[in-house]
Protein backbone atom coordinates (compact mmCIF):
# COMPACT_ATOMS: atom_id res chain seq x y z
CA UNK A 1 0.00 0.00 0.00
CA UNK A 2 1.15 3.41 -1.30
CA UNK A 3 2.19 5.88 1.10
CA UNK A 4 -0.78 8.64 1.33
CA UNK A 5 -1.17 12.47 2.12
CA UNK A 6 -3.09 12.28 5.46
CA UNK A 7 -1.47 11.55 8.99
CA UNK A 8 -4.49 10.85 11.09
CA UNK A 9 -2.99 8.99 14.01
CA UNK A 10 -5.06 5.95 14.94
CA UNK A 11 -8.05 8.20 13.53
CA UNK A 12 -7.64 11.32 15.28
CA UNK A 13 -5.62 14.48 14.43
CA UNK A 14 -2.86 15.13 16.30
CA UNK A 15 -3.84 18.69 17.31
CA UNK A 16 -6.82 17.44 18.94
CA UNK A 17 -4.59 15.03 21.57
CA UNK A 18 -7.49 12.94 22.00
CA UNK A 19 -9.27 15.63 24.00
CA UNK A 20 -11.57 17.31 21.84
CA UNK A 21 -14.84 15.73 21.14
CA UNK A 22 -14.73 14.46 17.22
CA UNK A 23 -17.08 12.46 14.68
CA UNK A 24 -17.43 8.64 14.13
CA UNK A 25 -18.15 8.55 10.12
CA UNK A 26 -18.50 5.60 9.04
CA UNK A 27 -18.93 5.43 5.31
CA UNK A 28 -20.01 2.24 2.83
CA UNK A 29 -17.88 1.83 -0.36
CA UNK A 30 -20.17 0.33 -3.58
CA UNK A 31 -22.92 3.00 -4.11
CA UNK A 32 -21.87 5.50 -1.45
CA UNK A 33 -17.92 6.14 -2.14
CA UNK A 34 -17.56 5.21 -5.34
CA UNK A 35 -20.04 4.74 -8.23
CA UNK A 36 -21.42 1.22 -9.36
CA UNK A 37 -18.46 1.87 -12.08
CA UNK A 38 -16.09 2.20 -9.14
CA UNK A 39 -15.40 5.85 -9.80
CA UNK A 40 -14.77 8.44 -6.65
CA UNK A 41 -16.25 11.98 -7.53
CA UNK A 42 -13.35 14.27 -6.76
CA UNK A 43 -15.69 16.04 -4.65
CA UNK A 44 -16.55 13.30 -2.34
CA UNK A 45 -12.60 12.18 -2.36
CA UNK A 46 -12.08 16.45 -1.05
CA UNK A 47 -15.21 16.52 1.02
CA UNK A 48 -13.88 13.39 2.94
CA UNK A 49 -9.90 14.17 3.16
CA UNK A 50 -11.51 17.96 4.56
CA UNK A 51 -13.53 16.12 7.50
CA UNK A 52 -10.31 13.56 8.40
CA UNK A 53 -8.50 16.57 8.34
CA UNK A 54 -10.47 17.88 10.82
CA UNK A 55 -10.04 14.92 13.07
CA UNK A 56 -12.97 12.87 12.80
CA UNK A 57 -12.94 8.93 12.79
CA UNK A 58 -13.74 8.17 9.54
CA UNK A 59 -13.87 4.66 8.96
CA UNK A 60 -14.57 2.82 5.56
CA UNK A 61 -17.29 0.07 6.32
CA UNK A 62 -17.91 -2.01 3.24
CA UNK A 63 -18.79 -5.73 2.28
CA UNK A 64 -16.12 -5.81 0.61
CA UNK A 65 -13.27 -7.86 1.73
CA UNK A 66 -9.90 -6.61 2.91
CA UNK A 67 -7.75 -6.91 -0.41
CA UNK A 68 -10.69 -5.04 -2.30
CA UNK A 69 -11.08 -2.54 0.29
CA UNK A 70 -7.52 -1.33 0.77
CA UNK A 71 -7.65 0.30 -2.81
CA UNK A 72 -10.55 2.88 -1.03
CA UNK A 73 -8.43 3.54 1.80
CA UNK A 74 -5.76 4.39 -0.71
CA UNK A 75 -7.53 6.24 -2.72
CA UNK A 76 -8.85 8.65 -0.18
CA UNK A 77 -5.17 9.67 1.16
CA UNK A 78 -6.13 7.93 4.97
CA UNK A 79 -2.74 7.20 6.07
CA UNK A 80 -3.56 6.14 10.06
CA UNK A 81 -7.13 5.06 10.99
CA UNK A 82 -9.70 2.28 11.12
CA UNK A 83 -11.84 -0.07 7.97
CA UNK A 84 -14.58 -2.29 8.58
CA UNK A 85 -14.43 -5.07 5.42
CA UNK A 86 -16.33 -8.44 5.05
CA UNK A 87 -19.54 -6.56 6.43
CA UNK A 88 -17.98 -6.33 10.15
CA UNK A 89 -15.97 -10.05 9.70
CA UNK A 90 -12.88 -7.99 9.73
CA UNK A 91 -11.50 -4.48 10.73
CA UNK A 92 -7.63 -3.17 10.54
CA UNK A 93 -5.82 -0.44 11.90
CA UNK A 94 -4.77 1.45 9.42
CA UNK A 95 -0.72 2.40 9.35
CA UNK A 96 1.02 2.97 6.14
CA UNK A 97 4.18 3.45 8.05
CA UNK A 98 4.30 -0.46 8.44
CA UNK A 99 5.52 -2.96 6.65
CA UNK A 100 1.63 -4.23 5.47
CA UNK A 101 0.08 -0.57 5.56
CA UNK A 102 -2.82 -1.99 7.82
CA UNK A 103 -3.17 -4.77 10.57
CA UNK A 104 -6.45 -7.11 11.35
CA UNK A 105 -7.14 -6.43 14.75
CA UNK A 106 -10.22 -8.12 14.65
CA UNK A 107 -11.79 -10.81 12.55
CA UNK A 108 -15.42 -12.54 13.33
CA UNK A 109 -15.43 -16.24 12.18
CA UNK A 110 -18.50 -18.62 12.01
CA UNK A 111 -18.86 -22.27 10.72
CA UNK A 112 -20.74 -22.67 7.48
CA UNK A 113 -21.28 -26.30 6.61
CA UNK A 114 -25.24 -26.47 7.89
CA UNK A 115 -26.05 -23.32 6.23
CA UNK A 116 -24.00 -24.38 2.89
CA UNK A 117 -26.61 -28.04 3.27
CA UNK A 118 -29.64 -25.77 3.29
CA UNK A 119 -28.34 -23.19 0.25
CA UNK A 120 -27.30 -25.97 -1.93
CA UNK A 121 -30.54 -28.18 -1.41
CA UNK A 122 -32.47 -24.58 -2.47
CA UNK A 123 -30.35 -23.43 -4.76
CA UNK A 124 -29.07 -26.30 -6.75
CA UNK A 125 -27.43 -24.08 -9.58
CA UNK A 126 -25.90 -21.61 -7.36
CA UNK A 127 -22.13 -20.42 -7.36
CA UNK A 128 -20.23 -20.32 -3.73
CA UNK A 129 -17.64 -18.61 -2.33
CA UNK A 130 -15.89 -18.52 1.25
CA UNK A 131 -13.43 -16.11 2.59
CA UNK A 132 -11.29 -18.24 4.62
CA UNK A 133 -9.64 -17.17 8.59
CA UNK A 134 -5.66 -16.04 6.16
CA UNK A 135 -7.97 -14.00 3.51
CA UNK A 136 -8.25 -16.67 1.11
CA UNK A 137 -11.48 -17.36 -0.73
CA UNK A 138 -12.31 -21.09 -2.11
CA UNK A 139 -14.96 -20.70 -4.60
CA UNK A 140 -17.09 -23.33 -6.79
CA UNK A 141 -17.66 -23.10 -10.81
CA UNK A 142 -14.85 -20.71 -10.79
CA UNK A 143 -16.72 -18.40 -9.09
CA UNK A 144 -15.03 -14.41 -9.04
CA UNK A 145 -16.04 -10.97 -8.26
CA UNK A 146 -14.36 -7.81 -7.34
CA UNK A 147 -15.28 -7.85 -3.97
CA UNK A 148 -12.98 -10.39 -2.85
CA UNK A 149 -9.65 -8.63 -3.66
CA UNK A 150 -8.14 -11.98 -4.61
CA UNK A 151 -8.02 -14.57 -7.09
CA UNK A 152 -10.25 -17.16 -5.59
CA UNK A 153 -9.10 -20.84 -5.46
CA UNK A 154 -11.57 -23.08 -7.22
CA UNK A 155 -12.75 -26.22 -5.45
CA UNK A 156 -15.51 -28.75 -5.24
CA UNK A 157 -18.92 -27.59 -2.75
CA UNK A 158 -17.48 -30.42 -0.51
CA UNK A 159 -15.10 -28.68 0.70
CA UNK A 160 -16.32 -25.76 1.98
CA UNK A 161 -18.19 -27.77 4.49
CA UNK A 162 -15.37 -27.87 7.67
CA UNK A 163 -13.85 -24.45 6.53
CA UNK A 164 -14.03 -21.88 9.31
CA UNK A 165 -15.23 -18.78 7.76
CA UNK A 166 -15.15 -14.93 7.52
CA UNK A 167 -17.67 -14.37 5.04
CA UNK A 168 -19.78 -16.86 2.70
CA UNK A 169 -21.09 -15.46 -0.68
CA UNK A 170 -23.73 -17.31 -2.91
CA UNK A 171 -24.61 -15.95 -6.25
CA UNK A 172 -27.21 -17.42 -8.97
CA UNK A 173 -27.06 -16.60 -12.67
CA UNK A 174 -30.28 -18.66 -13.02
CA UNK A 175 -33.14 -17.01 -10.63
CA UNK A 176 -34.39 -13.77 -10.87
CA UNK A 177 -33.30 -11.45 -7.98
CA UNK A 178 -37.22 -11.45 -6.25
CA UNK A 179 -37.28 -15.24 -6.42
CA UNK A 180 -33.79 -15.75 -5.22
CA UNK A 181 -34.71 -13.70 -2.08
CA UNK A 182 -37.84 -15.26 -1.46
CA UNK A 183 -35.98 -18.67 -1.63
CA UNK A 184 -32.84 -17.27 0.70
CA UNK A 185 -35.67 -16.14 2.85
CA UNK A 186 -37.61 -19.80 3.14
CA UNK A 187 -34.43 -21.40 3.72
CA UNK A 188 -34.95 -20.44 7.14
CA UNK A 189 -31.04 -19.68 8.43
CA UNK A 190 -30.30 -19.59 11.66
CA UNK A 191 -26.81 -18.94 13.54
CA UNK A 192 -25.54 -16.42 10.63
CA UNK A 193 -26.51 -12.48 9.69
CA UNK A 194 -26.75 -12.25 6.32
CA UNK A 195 -28.18 -9.57 3.57
CA UNK A 196 -29.57 -10.18 -0.03
CA UNK A 197 -28.21 -7.77 -2.74
CA UNK A 198 -29.53 -6.00 -5.36
CA UNK A 199 -29.55 -8.79 -7.36
CA UNK A 200 -29.24 -12.79 -6.94
CA UNK A 201 -26.52 -12.26 -4.22
CA UNK A 202 -26.31 -13.03 -0.20
CA UNK A 203 -23.23 -12.42 2.07
CA UNK A 204 -23.75 -14.62 4.99
CA UNK A 205 -21.47 -13.94 7.96
CA UNK A 206 -21.17 -14.90 11.68
CA UNK A 207 -24.20 -14.86 14.34
CA UNK A 208 -24.66 -11.19 15.37
CA UNK A 209 -21.84 -9.58 13.05
CA UNK A 210 -22.73 -6.62 10.94
CA UNK A 211 -21.25 -3.47 9.94
CA UNK A 212 -22.57 -1.81 13.05
CA UNK A 213 -21.53 -4.65 15.86
CA UNK A 214 -18.01 -4.29 14.17
CA UNK A 215 -18.32 -0.09 14.46
CA UNK A 216 -19.91 -0.42 18.15
CA UNK A 217 -16.46 -2.51 18.70
CA UNK A 218 -13.89 -0.45 17.44
CA UNK A 219 -16.25 2.61 19.15
CA UNK A 220 -15.12 1.03 22.30
CA UNK A 221 -12.22 0.54 21.26
CA UNK A 222 -11.04 4.47 20.84
CA UNK A 223 -13.38 5.29 24.14
CA UNK A 224 -11.58 3.05 26.33
CA UNK A 225 -7.72 4.68 24.42
CA UNK A 226 -9.31 7.79 25.76
CA UNK A 227 -10.92 9.88 22.81
CA UNK A 228 -14.41 11.71 23.21
CA UNK A 229 -16.74 10.66 20.20
CA UNK A 230 -19.80 13.19 19.97
CA UNK A 231 -21.93 11.77 17.46
CA UNK A 232 -21.83 8.41 15.29
CA UNK A 233 -22.96 9.01 11.49
CA UNK A 234 -23.30 6.54 9.17
CA UNK A 235 -23.75 6.70 5.07
CA UNK A 236 -24.50 3.87 2.81
CA UNK A 237 -27.21 2.10 0.35
CA UNK A 238 -27.49 -1.37 0.72
CA UNK A 239 -29.68 -3.81 2.44
CA UNK A 240 -26.07 -4.86 4.61
CA UNK A 241 -26.18 -0.92 5.42
CA UNK A 242 -29.31 -1.71 7.11
CA UNK A 243 -28.00 -2.51 10.80
CA UNK A 244 -25.32 0.25 10.36
CA UNK A 245 -27.78 2.66 9.69
CA UNK A 246 -30.03 1.99 12.64
CA UNK A 247 -26.59 1.98 15.19
CA UNK A 248 -25.50 5.57 13.97
CA UNK A 249 -26.75 8.67 15.15
CA UNK A 250 -26.96 9.93 11.84
CA UNK A 251 -27.58 7.01 9.69
CA UNK A 252 -28.59 8.85 6.25
CA UNK A 253 -29.16 6.58 3.21
CA UNK A 254 -28.09 7.03 -0.11
CA UNK A 255 -30.79 8.74 -2.82
CA UNK A 256 -30.58 5.34 -4.81
CA UNK A 257 -31.06 3.41 -1.76
CA UNK A 258 -34.08 0.77 -1.38
CA UNK A 259 -37.26 2.07 0.21
CA UNK A 260 -36.56 -0.57 3.12
CA UNK A 261 -33.15 0.67 3.58
CA UNK A 262 -34.47 4.95 3.42
CA UNK A 263 -37.42 3.70 5.94
CA UNK A 264 -34.67 2.68 8.42
CA UNK A 265 -32.39 5.97 7.64
CA UNK A 266 -32.49 9.46 9.66
CA UNK A 267 -32.15 11.25 6.39
CA UNK A 268 -32.26 10.72 3.18
CA UNK A 269 -29.61 12.23 0.39
CA UNK A 270 -28.82 12.48 -3.11
CA UNK A 271 -28.05 9.49 -4.98
CA UNK A 272 -24.63 8.53 -5.39
CA UNK A 273 -24.26 9.74 -9.39
CA UNK A 274 -25.38 13.35 -7.40
CA UNK A 275 -22.28 13.84 -4.94
CA UNK A 276 -24.68 12.53 -2.33
CA UNK A 277 -21.93 11.92 0.15
CA UNK A 278 -20.12 14.75 -0.47
CA UNK A 279 -23.04 17.04 0.58
CA UNK A 280 -23.27 14.77 3.73
CA UNK A 281 -19.69 15.31 4.76
CA UNK A 282 -19.64 19.06 3.91
CA UNK A 283 -21.96 18.93 6.58
CA UNK A 284 -19.65 17.71 8.80
CA UNK A 285 -17.48 20.58 8.72
CA UNK A 286 -17.04 23.86 10.71
CA UNK A 287 -17.87 26.87 10.09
Amino acid sequence: MKSATLNIMNGVHPATNGATPKKLVSLDVDGTLVNHDGHMSPRVREMAQAVVNEGHHVVISTGRSLGATLPIVELLGIERGHAVASNGGVTLRIDTSGPDGYEVINRETFHPGQVLGKLRKALPTAKFALETVTGEFLATERFQDMSFGVDARGVAFDQLLDVEAVRLVVFSTDTPAEDFGDAVQNIGLHGVTYSVGYSAWLDIAGEGISKASALQNLHDRLTNAGHVISETVAVGDGRNDVEMLQWADRGVAMGQAPDEVKSVANEVTGGVDEDGLADVLESLLER
